[in-house]
């Protein structure tokens, strides 16, 4: 599975991409406001530091005005990921950005039926909102589980990109129902190498290390 990271600042991408964490980026409008950047400059930053796609997600409305900006954020760097919403006109955008070669992430996917219509348009990415489901108790893991079947009923390319993940038990799950992608923020990532045994083993372990009295350096 590869792991994208779903944030704006440079330090934090940064740091797990010096662990290898980082198969690509995503942002949104919100993580933009929230790094408090310019889009295009820190978009530009981002697609130098990390190898894999970079999703920048256009704020136009309508198909033509998304199709000048999205081909406005491709020219940034060639690893950018062009992130339209899920609506007639950001299928449109995507069909002809994708026909144009960029990348294109189709966000905002609450349904099966949807994710079929973006993998149809051409999307490079299509990606379901695992914890907004949840929050009004449907299983976004099911929805996971219904887009990979059908992907992999008729053979489309498009990867499925987990996106809205909030806890360590999304990141596992979408792995176990075949999510090709996840993008979480960073302090899910960090999260998924705790476990209580794992502290309570190395506290034993260091415990009669140190009735050794003996020192490796």
């Amino acid at each position: 599975m590869k792991f994208f990271v779903d944030t704006a600042e440079i330090d934090q991408i940064a740091e797990l991409n010096d662990l290898g964490m980082v198969d690509g980026v995503t942002t949104n409008p919100s993580l933009i406001l929230k790094s408090g950047r310019d889009i295009l400059e820190v978009t530009r930053e981002i697609a130098a530091l990390v190898d894999g796609p970079v999703s920048a997600e256009v704020v136009a409305l309508e198909a033509e005005a998304m199709i000048a900006e999205g081909r406005k954020l491709a020219a940034i760097a060639n690893n950018i990921a062009v992130k339209v919403p899920l609506t007639w006109d950001g299928l449109r955008a995507c069909k002809v950005l994708s026909g144009e070669g960029h990348m294109v992430n189709v966000t905002l996917c609450f349904s099966a039926n949807q994710a079929l219509l973006a993998a149809k348009a051409g999307a490079t990415f299509i990606s379901p909102f695992i914890g907004r489901l949840d929050d009004i108790n449907l299983d976004g893991m099911e929805l996971i589980s219904d887009i990979r079947q059908i992907y992999d009923n008729y053979g489309f390319e498009t990867q499925i990109l987990a996106a809205s993940i909030r806890t360590v038990n999304h990141a596992c799950q979408s792995a176990l129902v075949g999510a090709d992608v996840m993008t979480a923020p960073p302090a899910v990532i960090k999260a998924m190498v705790a476990h209580p045994l794992t502290d309570k083993g190395l506290a034993a372990f260091m415990a009669d290390w140190e009735k050794t009295g003996q020192k490796i350096l």
